[in-house]
């Protein structure tokens, strides 16, 4: 046999990669393809990787070198790369870079284009025309306030921005990290923690200041946060996803710098305060007293001289704040994700107004190295009673898909792996408030929703981590920015459809460091729409190292 045919990888013309499992290079290429490429699916002995425009231009944007990717495509390609491939993805990692938005001498804008063609076509796009004001050799100029509206256009009709216009400073406010924090814990930034950090603010230059942090929940995202701000020392303003996360937020700053609660201020639906370091909700920005209205907490974004804005959960970003995020372009923004999949398709707009990615590690190298738990992933498939499975038959698609996930028989099962991890941190976590009320009564365990009051939410949640409470039912509330470092079962009965980021998000609630092995469990309804969807769910994960083993009940 020919030794290239012994090799795991198969490039085909669509710009799709076959990667053969079982191969003994598998691990090694599916890093390698996690650079610059997106898995599509993963069946049991061949993944379909992707490579798209807006994978190559992030690759262009982490500096990884074009040379890089295309000597190591031919490293692990069982066959020669069709030629349309080297060829486009040459042209999109190119892109990148050709367009440039940088400070003219007046007070203007100048977006410098370093290839004739792409002058051409852009000065005479008509989404583009609006912002021009002046045409000259290399480029046109356009108002600074339209420095967030023009990247996201350009970036719709194909062509990325880099945008070295620098930013705006805002009020100082000094930011220091402590060495040992409030708990008497000896604290600084993990190696990786401080490659963020540095990547994202490159010693301060033009070139950094903008984009997006990628790192696993349980991974110290929010320490990364911290570390941006001490570099900076500005006025601060932090979105996050909820109530909850807000005064965790809270106090992590209290805990490991020198900022006291007295200078945090709390802008949610139970506070209004202004304050150096604020800390608001994506809820709370789009709050709107009906559609007609305008967002009135959007104007948070202006009214004050902020040196940085951290989007907590950015792949969460509403639309309303997309808007206003086009607006503030001269100030310094990271979002920080545990994954830049979006479920509404507009990772473009990420690109655009919050910034390439700056940094990602796979999730399997922090595990590996101790700094994320070991995880083991489990697919249940649960067959439905016959009355249920009659109803199923009947029914529309979407009702399918709602019988499916509410499977009486999920409840025994439930019962059974708590049973057999009874000793452990237990979350059990699902999509339908009917489904969890249900096991909560049945099984005698306390509910979290999105409806439990704060007071009671926050006891319920001190309980477990002190293990007072070794097993709580939560909504998908659970989903993001929930401090429980000691979960270490997640048991997930229901979601949302395929979602792969609510997939990571929830394996992330059981990451946080830890002695033994966490475990998540799926449960699924046998041979429905429910485990199709639950393939999809799986992706993201998979990319990263995980697989499913798929048990029956």
């Amino acid at each position: 046999m020919n030794p290239d045919q012994r090799k795991p990888l198969i490039i085909q013309s669509d710009y799709t990669l076959l990667l053969e499992v079982h191969h003994p290079l598998f691990t090694e290429c599916r890093d390698f393809l996690a650079s610059f490429a997106e898995l599509v699916k993963s069946p049991e002995f061949i993944h379909t990787y992707k490579i798209t425009a807006l994978s190559m231009w992030n690759a262009a944007a982490l500096n990884i070198p074009f040379s890089d990717i295309t000597q190591g495509l031919k490293k692990y390609s069982r066959y020669d790369i069709p030629s349309n491939v080297t060829c486009s993805i040459k042209e999109w990692y190119d892109l990148y870079g050709k367009l440039v938005l940088k400070k003219d001498k007046t007070d203007l804008l100048k977006l410098v284009i370093k290839d004739e063609s792409i002058f051409e076509h852009i000065t005479h796009e008509k989404s583009i025309q609006a912002f021009i004001i002046r045409i000259e050799h290399d480029g046109f100029s356009l108002l600074a306030e339209e420095r967030g509206n023009v990247k996201q256009a350009l970036v719709k009709i194909g062509y990325p921005v880099k945008d070295i216009c620098g930013y705006i400073a805002g009020d100082p406010y000094e930011i220091q990290l402590r060495t040992i924090d409030l708990q008497g814990a000896p604290f600084q930034l993990r190696p990786y923690q401080k490659e963020a950090v540095d990547a994202f603010y490159h010693a301060g230059k033009k070139t950094g200041g903008h984009g997006i942090i990628v790192l696993p929940c349980g991974s110290g995202k929010t320490i990364i946060g911290l570390g941006i701000m001490s570099k900076i020392s500005n006025f601060t303003l932090i979105v996050s996803t909820n109530n909850v996360a807000v005064h965790q937020w809270r106090d992590e700053l209290v805990s490991k710098t020198q900022i006291t609660y007295d200078e945090i201020g709390e802008y949610t639906g139970l506070k209004k305060e202004i304050k150096p370091i604020t800390i608001t909700t994506y809820q709370m920005l789009t709050y709107r007293r009906s559609k007609e209205d305008l967002f009135e907490n959007l104007s948070l974004f202006n009214d004050h001289n902020w040196g940085l804005i951290i989007y907590d959960e950015v792949h969460l970003l509403p639309a309303p704040v997309f808007r206003a995020t086009a607006g503030i372009q001269a100030k310094r923004r990271v979002g920080l994700t545990a994954t830049l999949i979006r479920e509404d398709g507009k990772e473009d707009d990420v690109f655009a107004l919050i910034g390439p990615k700056r940094y990602d590690v796979p999730w399997k190298d922090l595990e590996n190295k101790g700094f994320i738990a070991e995880a083991l992933c489990t697919e249940f498939r649960v067959d439905l009673i016959n009355d249920e499975m009659l109803a199923y038959a009947h029914a529309t698609k979407r009702k399918k898909f709602r019988i499916a996930a509410e499977n009486s028989r999920k409840i025994a099962l439930v019962a059974q792996l708590v049973d057999n991890y009874k000793h452990e941190h237990i979350l059990i976590i699902g999509q339908f408030i009917s489904q969890l009320k249900k096991i909560a009564d049945t099984l005698g365990y306390p509910l979290i929703t999105g409806k439990t009051k704060n007071d009671i939410r926050e006891q319920r949640y001190s309980q477990f981590r002190t293990g007072e409470i070794k097993v709580l039912v939560v909504s998908k509330i659970a989903n993001f920015a929930v401090d429980l470092p000691d979960a270490n079962i997640m048991i997930q009965v229901s979601g949302t459809f395929g979602s792969r980021q609510e997939e990571a998000q929830r394996m992330g609630r059981i990451l946080r460091p830890k002695k033994g092995t966490s475990h998540f469990f799926t449960l699924v309804s046998k041979g429905t729409v429910e485990q199709e969807f639950g393939i999809k769910r799986q992706l993201y994960l998979v990319e990263q190292g995980y697989k499913y083993n798929i048990s029956y009940f």
